[in-house]
């Protein structure tokens, strides 16, 4: 009995500290923020646009540094600006999507390694904006976490038909009457929104792992959308909680720890959806053969 009670108190004990508590929290939030929107960037065929704002934002961090300005606000508007420029630029014909992120946030994140070098001075604002510092959120973060989500999942509500119908194919959107410009303004500011609330939780460079791999996940379990949007947001949330908790015990960083969590995920569903699936398809075929080939029993 002793050591059930030992055990649970081990269990319980990060519970116990109000920035654990914090971090659980803001982890749960931008876990499933992550799976929502990362659905609308993999419909897209975006999925290199987490990972290359990171860049961008890098550029726009180290900028903002520089002109004394806030570093998420600078943060928001330069990767608010680079997304739309990426959407744009994808839209050309003779430019894809993959291009326009390659180029226009590498230039970016150059900017950003220029200016930087130049002033011989790298802020711990801006470095835990790259890599995540999710134990040393305060209330006032956690209260910007929040209301990132609640906006970010108001937008998605009231629009998701718009932007799923702009997602799979932007030009018949816009003949059906699809104010396509205002939808992919409405996106840059979601996915913008998103990168710079889960600066404090996972860190830039590694929100792209977290954005996409959830929504992935549920590819490989669902064709449905809803189904797919439902289980894409609990996938993040859980391995959002799940990263934090496994990383007090592990010591290792936050951030990474979720990030490695979603693909121990991903591995199971692959598995899952491409060995043990299958088998039980087959099993229910061969069962529903053996029951067809029955006689009928007629009583006669």
């Amino acid at each position: 009995m002793e050591f059930f009670s030992e055990l649970i108190n081990y269990l319980v004990e990060p519970f116990t500290y109000g920035f654990i508590q914090r971090a659980f929290i803001c982890a749960l939030l931008i876990g499933g923020l992550s799976g929502l929107v990362g659905v609308y960037v993999v419909l897209r065929r975006m999925s290199y646009i987490g990972h290359g704002l990171s860049y961008a934002i890098f550029g726009g961090a180290v900028i903002s540094y520089l002109v004394r300005l806030n570093v998420y606000i600078g943060s928001a508007l330069w990767g608010f600006l680079a997304a739309m420029t990426i959407i744009w630029t994808g839209r050309r014909r003779r430019v894809g999507a993959d291009a326009a992120i390659g180029i226009i946030t590498t230039a970016s994140f150059a900017v950003g390694v220029i200016i930087a070098n130049a002033t011989h001075d790298f802020p711990g604002d801006v470095d835990a904006a790259l890599f995540g510092n999710i134990l040393t959120l305060t209330n006032n973060d956690l209260v910007v976490v929040l209301a990132a989500s609640i906006l970010i999942s108001i937008v998605v509500f009231f629009g998701y038909k718009q932007l799923l119908f702009t997602a799979f194919d932007a030009d018949a959107a816009a003949v059906f009457g699809v104010r396509t410009r205002l939808i992919d303004a409405v996106f840059s500011f979601i996915v913008a929104g998103l990168l710079i609330a889960a600066m404090q939780v996972v860190g830039v460079t590694m929100i792209a792992a977290s954005l996409i791999t959830p929504p992935t996940i549920a590819r490989l379990l669902t064709n449905n959308f809803h189904r797919l949007l439902i289980i894409s947001v609990l996938i993040g949330a859980f391995g959002g909680v799940v990263g934090v908790y496994a990383s007090w015990y592990l010591n290792w960083a936050t951030g990474a720890t979720i990030v490695v969590t979603h693909a121990a995920l991903f591995i199971v569903a692959l598995i899952y959806s491409n060995v043990v699936r299958p088998r039980i398809m087959r099993g229910k075929q061969i069962a529903d053969l053996r029951v067809g080939s029955r006689a009928p029993e007629t009583g006669l």
